[in-house]
């Protein structure tokens, strides 16, 4: 069964469960997508006509916006305000329900109006084939499997492909199967309707492109629909990762940038083209009425539309436009209640002035430790999207005067030598002396932050102190444990009061480069000690597999005073980070907290 929890009997982790009760709280009619062009509804192909010419050479541009159902209406407001930031793609929709109310009755007013809009404003449009019908669902609902006939399926994919091809080329199946729209669900289900929606779209449309689709980065999910019957019947892949996305205020774009070449890894272990376009067709932060939430969401759409364009997506849409409204007026809006445009609009707007319609990555340099710049080939040269990625300052130089231009478009000179500060708050550089671009040139293919190639190492580490010593390992939200001292050493121990029973758990990601996709026998060794003079304590170790989150089970840590080391040996590991971890200690069974030292990571022949 298709479930918003990553594994039956786990609990979700503090980030996913709180995206997940934010995007609950929208109505649960759809995500959306207006259809990029078939027309006016008597005149199909004149209006079709209008939508080519500079739509067309745009379209290649990787610069979308999603937008939910909620404020699916108001798409005459805000659309023209995504074109005039330079936005060229939208993701919208109408449910099946609404095109096709009863069997053989259809309702074209809604979308064509969305299509004509779209088209007026030279948007093109990314379109998801969703949900059921009632009257072809199995429980007369719009989200449970099984459907009664899948021929009805293929009816209504060529019905809208008959009516929108000649402006539509891009069909997504579906929207986030693998999470809560799709009851019953499973690979084998979703793999038959995308196999039944490329054959129905190509057969009226051959130019027509069918994406596979999956909420968050489950690789797992994509790789057994695919096993499932979906292979050769899709032209793109779509990911929803914001779990990736909120850990980027922690610092993790070495797990954001290996993404892409998961996915090309895991499609070139099925004999598949590793080259196939990815999209990221949904990704976003809330924000509500504060200047520090809305200049973090402005931070992380930056951050999110450079990492996903340096590593290889060709597409990436914000979600979304408006709304949709959430409690304490938080959103994922670009735009407020009022319409006023929030920092993350001027940001995006930036972008795309600075980077053009046509962004070629260079590659990456490094500022000290933890400062990085993102190397493009914009609308004007060469620019380069720098930051900080931990709360230090970090400065870089240059030979010559650059032009540094804050998001919110204001800009200022920088004299030659002078330093620039980074801060986690990304600028953009421009006006590059040729020497930066040389050397994004030489580090373009190479990992980004890492002194070590972790890719031959034989062990990857993390030391827990006060400022955590990693060495291939990173502890995912440190807050869920303290820093404890004592005469002989510093650790961290599980905080059991942090709120929603987060302080039973310790999170922890492995780097990409020493378990890239295919790494299956791994032996994890945690090194812990129970608190002086408390009761009883121990804990389970939850990790990611080919089928998801599993449990291995629970143990007691021994009542000694010597630190204790507590391994576990797996054979099905799949560390790709769906919910923005690999593994963790889990102690929600243990009447006490204890101490972790140290966690080890050996990969098996």
């Amino acid at each position: 069964m298709a479930s918003d929890d990553p594994r039956p009997g786990l609990t979700l982790s503090i980030f996913h469960r709180v995206r997940l009760q934010a995007r609950r709280s929208a109505p649960v009619v759809l995500t959306a997508v207006v259809l990029a062009g078939s027309a006016a509804l008597h005149h199909p192909r004149a209006v079709a006509a209008d939508a080519l010419g500079d739509r067309t050479t745009r379209t290649t541009s990787p610069w979308g916006v999603a937008t939910g159902a909620e404020w699916l209406d108001d798409h005459p407001r805000f659309n023209p305000i995504l074109a005039k930031a330079g936005v060229t793609w939208l993701r919208a929709f109408h449910e099946w329900q609404s095109i096709q109310p009863n069997r053989g009755t259809w309702n074209w007013a809604p979308s064509d109006r969305l299509v004509n809009d779209a088209t007026a404003n030279g948007l093109g449009l990314l379109y998801p084939l969703a949900y059921l019908a009632p009257w072809a669902s199995a429980d007369g609902g719009t989200r449970a499997f099984p459907i009664k006939d899948i021929q009805y399926w293929r009816d209504y994919v060529g019905a809208v492909v008959e009516r929108y091809h000649r402006s539509v080329k891009h069909w997504e199946v579906w929207n986030e199967f693998n999470g809560s729209f799709a009851i019953n669900g499973n690979p084998s289900s979703y793999a038959d309707l995308v196999r039944e929606a490329s054959i129905a779209a190509k057969r009226i449309d051959p130019s027509a492109r069918v994406g596979l689709s999956v909420a968050n980065f489950d690789v797992s999910f994509l790789e057994r629909t695919i096993e499932a019957g979906a292979a050769g019947h899709f032209d793109f892949i779509c990911i929803h990762p914001y779990e990736k996305l909120d850990l980027l205020e922690s610092g993790s774009e070495v797990e954001f940038m290996a993404m892409a070449s998961t996915l090309r890894r895991m499609l070139a272990s099925h004999n598949l083209d590793s080259s196939l376009p990815l999209w990221i067709s949904e990704i976003g932060a809330v924000a509500n009425t504060e200047a520090k939430s809305e200049a973090s969401q402005a931070r992380l759409l930056t951050k999110a539309y450079i990492l996903g364009l340096a590593s290889g997506f060709e597409k990436i849409f914000w979600f979304e436009a408006r709304g949709p409204a959430y409690r304490d007026q938080a959103d994922h809006g670009l735009l407020r209640s009022d319409y006023s445009p929030r920092p993350a609009l001027d940001a995006l707007a930036t972008l795309i002035g600075l980077l053009g319609d046509h962004p070629t990555y260079v590659g990456w340099v490094r500022a000290g430790q933890q400062g990085l710049g993102f190397v493009f080939e914009g609308r004007s040269g060469f620019v380069m999207a720098a930051w900080n990625t931990s709360e230090k300052t970090a400065e870089m130089t240059f030979q010559s005067p650059v032009l540094v231009t804050r998001t919110d478009g204001s800009e200022a000179s920088l004299d030659a030598g002078q330093p620039l500060r980074l801060s986690p708050t990304p600028v953009l550089v421009s006006k590059l002396p040729d020497a930066i671009v040389q050397q994004a040139k030489r580090s373009r293919d190479l990992p980004i932050l890492q002194d070590r190639d972790y890719s031959i190492a034989d062990a990857v580490t993390i030391s827990l102190r006060e400022t955590n010593r990693g060495d291939g390992i990173q502890q995912i939200n440190p807050q869920t444990t303290k820093v404890f001292q004592d005469e002989s050493s510093t650790s961290r121990r599980l905080d059991f009061t942090v709120a929603n029973n987060e302080g039973r758990y310790a999170y922890f990601s492995v780097s990409p480069q020493f378990v890239p996709w295919g790494t299956r026998r791994l032996q994890i060794t945690a090194t812990v000690k129970r608190l002086p003079g408390s009761p009883k304590a121990g804990f389970s170790l939850d990790y990611e597999s080919q089928g998801g989150y599993v449990n291995a089970p629970y143990r007691e840590i021994p009542n000694q005073a010597d630190w204790q080391e507590m391994t576990w040996t797996i054979d099905d590991a799949s560390f790709v980070g769906q919910w923005g971890w690999h593994f963790r200690l889990n102690a929600i069974a243990s009447p006490g907290e204890f101490l972790i030292k140290d966690i080890r990571v050996v990969r098996r022949p």
